[in-house]
């Protein structure tokens, strides 16, 4: 069924702590929140959008180092400081004029759970909670922050035949590793 269902996704929403991270904020002195991103999310990510699918990002968390990671990828439409999750979706989608079974989301937590159950098709890292992975079409083997992301967009462009190229001159040299 998850593999029918990803043959329609022109989109991608996912959370940020939990989903790119693996959930752990380091706070320094000053303040600042750290977190680390995996390479290998970042670089499924720049393929997708090289590739033309629409890629949101919807968290609870704020802020401006993420903006920055993020933005490098070429993903813009970033919001932060979310309490409800699904107004940013329908706004994503009449933006963009998508259908709600054209959208994947991958959320791991409780507030990530209202969105999942309008989507056409829902994931989840194989960390997440109980409760999100009983609604999940897909639970990825990767956990947060550890090639979730990677994971989910590759097999939704490999099965759409939009992933990766054998021939040496058919591929996109301006996609790098991020």
């Amino acid at each position: 069924m998850f593999l029918t269902k990803i043959k329609a996704v022109k989109a991608f929403i996912l959370d940020i702590d939990g989903i790119l991270t693996d959930g752990t904020v380091l706070v320094t002195e000053s303040g600042d929140q750290l977190r680390k991103f995996n390479v290998r999310d970042g670089y499924a990510m720049r393929v997708a959008v090289k590739r033309g699918y629409h890629i949101c990002i919807i968290s609870g968390g704020n802020s401006a180092s993420v903006i920055f990671r993020l933005n490098g990828l070429g993903v813009t439409e970033i919001h932060l400081g979310i309490d409800r999750k699904l107004d940013a979706y329908q706004k994503f989608i009449d933006k963009h004029n998508l259908a709600p079974e054209s959208v994947l989301y991958m959320g791991d937590d409780i507030p990530d759970m209202p969105v999942m159950k309008v989507v056409g098709v829902s994931a989840c890292p194989e960390d997440a909670v109980e409760e999100v992975k009983m609604i999940s079409d897909y639970i990825s083997a990767h956990s947060g922050g550890t090639g979730c992301v990677r994971d989910v967009i590759e097999k939704v462009l490999k099965i759409q035949g939009k992933w990766y190229d054998p021939d040496p001159s058919a591929h996109d040299d301006t996609i790098t590793s991020s």
